[in-house]
């Protein structure tokens, strides 16, 4: 039997792939903007030394800036995801290479703004922020006061601005060497097909009912990790000294700190989650003790984690399909979400479908100002995630789509911590749809299931990267040496931790610290979790409310950055300060537990 490979890109039909013409039409046109928007760089320099000339100077000033920044984003974006297309073409990884180098330039040509800003008296800010000609960059100016404990000297933030490029290459190269040169081989499915192991296919395979095909995705899969093992710790530790140079840079008290001062989050959000988490691991123990039995295992490994439990019940979703299940799932939402987002991913071509050679895996959405919400997928109709991973960046493309109609460019950017709820809302919308349709107890049973390996995998899972993030910045921050040894050890405990004394670590799943992306952005992950818990609540709260329930989620959606991220949430019903929310989560997943126990 033939291997079945995964084609090349030129090969890829062009319905299946998205259309960046709300970008740019061509790459000629990408060059011609690229060109003018680098010779704007060196305009900066007539305003240094001018901002305290006031108001009407430094609104010059930001709405220059502004317009450079929403312009940036516009060619960047464009660049960024002509490279995801396919990570071995060279022409898109030079021409991001260029912005990036531009970009890094613009920021040098920039740095003076924040400290000259920010060296002006407390009464000239005080008279700048109630000026008639700053009322539009109000906001933006009271949030940039936050950070005058945070801001060096204009030297020093320039300093710090020309290591930009710098500052990405233990990330550039983890993704180079995960995404381009490791080769994992072939490997048998089920049906005994030979398919091309790869990030993508891996999860098809841990979905497999076979638990030798299963077994052997799994080892032969981190045996590629384990070949590149000492780079990939190198990679990763030199990230988070990065994390933590910055930080001390910039006189806060850790690198956990430094990341969640953006959204004004306080840290003991991101202890709260790990306590809760931790006080209601005896259900995930539960849990796995029960799919143990009903899939009649002797022991229980992390390959067996993924595949459905009733592996016999077959879920196919052609393309077509996918969009017409999530579209009605999200009916709750009303017409214009509805058709907007049908539109997108029908005929508009917000989405990059299938897989191809060289594209980078897993799925984002990647949305600008000027341009589409743009959705990447590995979409495979065998994978019923797949279904839940097309809603949850949907749930990311309409936010921008609500957000960028509604907000001026410099408030529309919202951040990542009420991004995962607009994605996890979907989600959960998604699971009901499909729940209150299950024609037998067995489908039923199916869909239980999959809603507790959606809860362990966002909350439980999350919080455990978020944890092992924890604590090796600590380390770090410590003068500890991130040694491959070291981390492997450091995971290894929260492994244990997390899956309880009764189940089969394999050695090779220490690796798994190794190989995620999202830790290349520190402190991120634990935003799925916060997110899932604040998405579990709307979600009963628009389904179980009326209009006013449904204007307050769209009204959330339309916010932009305009507020920080816990006003939003709390304008929309839910208080993340409180444990609430992450504790009904998981009382949530203790009782989709005991569900699937009686109907197994």
């Amino acid at each position: 039997m033939a291997t079945k490979k995964l084609p090349l890109r030129s090969k890829v039909k062009t319905a299946d792939t998205w259309d960046l013409s709300t970008l740019f039409a061509s790459d000629e046109e990408w060059e011609t903007a690229f060109t003018k928007w680098q010779k704007q760089i060196q305009k900066y320099e007539k305003f240094r030394g001018t901002l305290g000339d006031g108001p009407a100077q430094l609104a010059k000033l930001l709405k220059f800036d502004s317009k450079f920044d929403q312009e940036g984003e516009r060619i960047g974006t464009y660049a960024h995801l002509k490279t995801t297309e396919d990570s071995t073409n060279s022409t898109y990884q030079r021409m991001l290479g260029r912005f990036m180098n531009a970009a890094s330039n613009a920021g040098q040509a920039a740095s003076f703004i924040r400290p000259e800003i920010l060296s002006l008296s407390a009464a000239k800010l005080k008279k700048y922020l109630a000026a008639k000609e700053l009322a539009h960059f109000k906001l933006s100016l009271e949030r940039l006061v936050r950070y005058k404990p945070h801001t060096l000297t204009d030297n020093e933030e320039k300093l710090l601005a020309m290591q930009a490029e710098m500052a990405q290459a233990a990330g550039q190269a983890f993704r180079q060497l995960t995404d381009a040169d490791m080769k994992f081989g072939d490997l048998k499915n089920e049906k005994g097909e030979t398919i091309e192991l790869g990030h993508s296919s891996f999860s098809a395979f841990l979905n497999s009912p076979k638990r030798d095909v299963r077994k052997k995705a799994f080892h032969q899969f981190y045996a590629e990790f384990a070949d590149h093992e000492n780079t990939l710790a190198a990679t990763l530790s030199g990230s988070i000294q990065r994390d933590v140079y910055n930080a001390r840079v910039r006189n806060f008290t850790s690198a956990r700190e430094a990341s969640l001062f953006v959204d004004d989050v306080p840290v003991s959000v991101y202890d709260n989650l790990i306590n809760a988490v931790h006080s209601k691991l005896p259900a995930v123990y539960k849990y796995f003790d029960v799919r143990r039995r009903k899939m009649k295992l002797k022991d229980i490994h992390h390959y067996d984690t993924y595949v459905p439990i009733l592996s016999e019940l077959n879920v196919t979703h052609t393309w077509n399909q996918a969009v017409k299940k999530v579209v009605e799932s999200l009916a709750p939402l009303g017409d214009e979400y509805c058709s907007v987002l049908a539109d997108g991913l029908k005929s508009a071509r917000w989405c990059d479908r299938y897989p191809n050679k060289g594209k980078r895996s897993g799925a984002f959405s990647s949305g600008s100002f000027d341009g589409a919400p743009y959705i990447l997928m590995n979409y495979q109709p065998d994978v019923l995630n797949h279904v839940f991973t097309l809603t949850h960046e949907a749930g990311h493309s309409m936010h921008t789509y609500y957000s960028k109609n509604h907000q001026p460019y410099e408030y529309y950017d919202y951040t990542i911590f009420v991004a995962e709820v607009a994605s996890t809302f979907n989600e959960e919308l998604l699971g009901k749809y499909l729940l209150d349709r299950a024609q037998s107890d067995k489908e039923r049973a199916y869909l239980v299931n999959r809603a507790i390996d959606d809860i362990r995998g966002t909350i439980i899972r999350q919080t455990m990267f978020a944890e092992f993030e924890k604590v090796t910045h600590a380390l770090a921050e410590a003068g500890e040496p991130l040694t491959l040894e070291c981390l492997k050890q450091e995971y290894h405990k929260l492994l244990a931790l997390y899956f309880g004394p009764d189940f089969a670590l394999d050695p090779e799943l220490d690796l798994e610290c190794l190989r995620i992306p999202h830790f290349y952005s520190a402190f991120y992950v634990y935003k799925y979790a916060t997110g899932m818990s604040a998405a579990i609540a709307l979600s009963k709260r628009v389904l179980e409310g009326g209009q006013q329930e449904l204007d307050d989620y769209l009204t959330f959606l339309k916010g932009g950055c305009s507020k920080y991220p816990l006003e939003l949430l709390r304008d929309a019903g839910v208080d993340m300060e409180k444990p609430d929310p992450v504790q009904t989560a998981l009382e949530h997943f203790e009782s989709l537990v005991d569900q699937l126990d009686e109907l197994l």
